[in-house]
């Protein structure tokens, strides 16, 4: 059976610290992302592009910038991922900043709730994004969507998909974290969630912390990949605007994509914080398409799944 992939592109910065992550949709298309995935054998419909307000670029108020136009924006990702499950296609979100995951797992949390299906959200990312209004030195709401999908953050955010929390801590893996708050470390503990962080993948290898994140995966879960692209490291990847050293190389990155492609089981994905602006000829995202390839089937070697 073919995958028919709904493309949606968030053009905004809105949750960032740095501008230039509204740009990233258009980088990855022409980066040739559709075409790339068609050559993996799917079939593709590039939706086009949600909309939302201008980012006004002012101070945090309460402990978060921007609070009512990020709340405009996952609205919209939240029903355009929303069309995209009910028409039973797997919508690839284009970021944007990683704000708007709040949206689009907000709504493939929904969709799986309402066909009984386990959900497994694969959080790929320098940082474990579980800060909260109390704890953020910055107010970025890019720094905050975790905490807003397990329940701590602004009800508008928390409640986005009508019935409380999106997510449950055990739903979630973690992988590449290298960059944690000290307040939100100690929730982040506090809290049990199922970290993979540099140390581990140093110590263990990327394909026995895969092999650990997807032990346990029910038969029937629905698999979303949360791509931040900081979640690579900055030589392979300079494009992003919170680069942290230390990241996994572009063959680590690869193994972890193929080993979430050979489950069968991915149903939905975001690309989030490639910022064009500081990228170097597009090269950021055409290093984010090679990995969605390996996601969507391209393998190094000629092996039979």
């Amino acid at each position: 059976m073919t995958t028919v992939i709904g493309l949606i592109g968030a053009p905004t910065d809105i949750g960032a610290g740095t501008r230039g992550a509204s740009m990233g949709p258009q980088a990855l298309r022409v980066a040739g992302l559709a075409e790339a995935l068609r050559h993996q054998g799917c079939d593709v419909i590039d939706t086009g592009d949600v909309s939302g307000p201008a980012n006004p670029w002012q101070p945090a108020v309460q402990g978060h910038r921007h609070l009512p136009q990020v709340i405009q924006w996952n609205a919209q990702v939240f029903e355009a991922v929303s069309v995209q499950l009910g028409a039973g296609r797997l919508p690839l979100l284009l970021g944007g900043d990683h704000c708007l995951a709040v949206g689009s797992v907000g709504a493939v949390a929904r969709h799986c709730r309402s066909l009984g299906r386990p959900l497994r959200v694969f959080w790929l990312d320098a940082h474990t994004d579980f800060n909260t209004a109390q704890l953020t030195p910055s107010g970025n709401v890019h720094g905050m969507p975790v905490a807003c999908l397990c329940g701590f953050g602004p009800r508008e955010l928390v409640d986005l998909g009508g019935s409380g929390p999106a997510l449950r801590p055990d739903e979630l893996r973690m992988i590449g974290i290298r960059s944690v708050d000290a307040g939100e470390r100690r929730f982040v503990h506090e809290q049990g969630l199922d970290i993979y962080d540099m140390r581990t993948i140093d110590e263990r290898g990327m394909r026995a912390v895969m092999e650990a994140a997807l032990d346990g995966l029910p038969e029937q879960a629905h698999i979303h990949v949360s791509f931040d692209v900081d979640f690579l490291d900055p030589d392979y990847a300079p494009g992003v605007g919170t680069t942290v050293r230390g990241g996994p190389t572009w063959r680590e990155a690869q193994l972890c994509m193929e080993m979430l492609a050979d489950t069968g089981q991915v149903g939905s994905v975001d690309i989030v914080e490639l910022n064009p602006a500081l990228d170097v000829r597009n090269g950021t995202a055409k290093v984010a398409v090679e990995l969605i390839e390996s996601l969507f089937g391209k393998s190094t070697l000629i092996r039979r799944r």
